[in-house]
């Protein structure tokens, strides 16, 4: 399977299979079909089986899915099955939320550290881990094995990081500052701009 034919709707997908059929496997459901699934997840039966084959298929005619081998074989390609180390940028209200939101350890998401600009910040506890100071960035990252950069300062100082952070290696970026960054082809930038969600369901709500 060559991931780079695959398209971002399907990638887009992923994580909401992920999810419901988690809370499937929970409540014990061990065998599911494609037209069950559909009515669950408002997916047409066929959409998913077109994702599904992307990857190989995963069903048997006439059994369907297996709810539990299903879940895991997607939770892989999603590379939920390594952990994955961040750091995050900025200790404000949207940093400390982040850092205390402890499903992320769940999927393998672990937060190594926070670090801020402001001096009032720095040596706070925010859950089990203490504010750092900006100038410890780069050493952090690097002494760590840090495979994804969180930004949740706002955008005057989010260009600065990203390339700060791309100079030590990082390959993904987590992005809530409501800009975009100019990042080197093979960087993966996620970007989390909530007003424009905000936007999206104004306009929904005005048509």
């Amino acid at each position: 399977m060559d991931s780079k034919n695959i398209s971002q709707a399907v990638i887009g997908r992923l994580p909401r299979y992920y999810r419901y059929l988690g809370d499937l496997k929970d409540e014990g459901v061990e065998r599911i079909s494609s037209s069950e699934l559909s009515e669950l997840m408002r997916v047409t039966a066929s959409q998913i089986r077109q994702d599904f084959n992307n990857f190989g298929g995963f069903g048997q005619q006439g059994y369907g899915y297996n709810v539990e081998y299903l879940y895991n074989e997607i939770g892989n390609i999603l590379g939920l099955n390594e952990a994955h180390h961040l750091i995050i940028v900025g200790a404000g209200n949207l940093g400390r939320a982040l850092t205390n939101y402890s499903n992320y350890e769940n999927r393998g998401f672990i937060f190594e550290g926070i670090f801020d600009a402001d001096k009032a910040l720095i040596g706070r506890k925010i859950g089990d881990l203490t504010v750092l100071p900006m100038e410890d960035l780069e050493d952090f990252i690097i002494s760590r094995n840090i495979d994804i950069v969180v930004i949740a300062i706002p955008k005057t100082g989010a260009v600065s990081v990203a390339d700060r952070a791309v100079k030590c290696g990082i390959k993904a970026i987590w992005n809530f500052a409501h800009t975009d960054l100019n990042v080197p082809e093979d960087v993966v930038v996620e970007n989390v701009h909530l007003s424009d969600s905000l936007m999206k369901l104004s306009y929904m709500l005005t048509q």
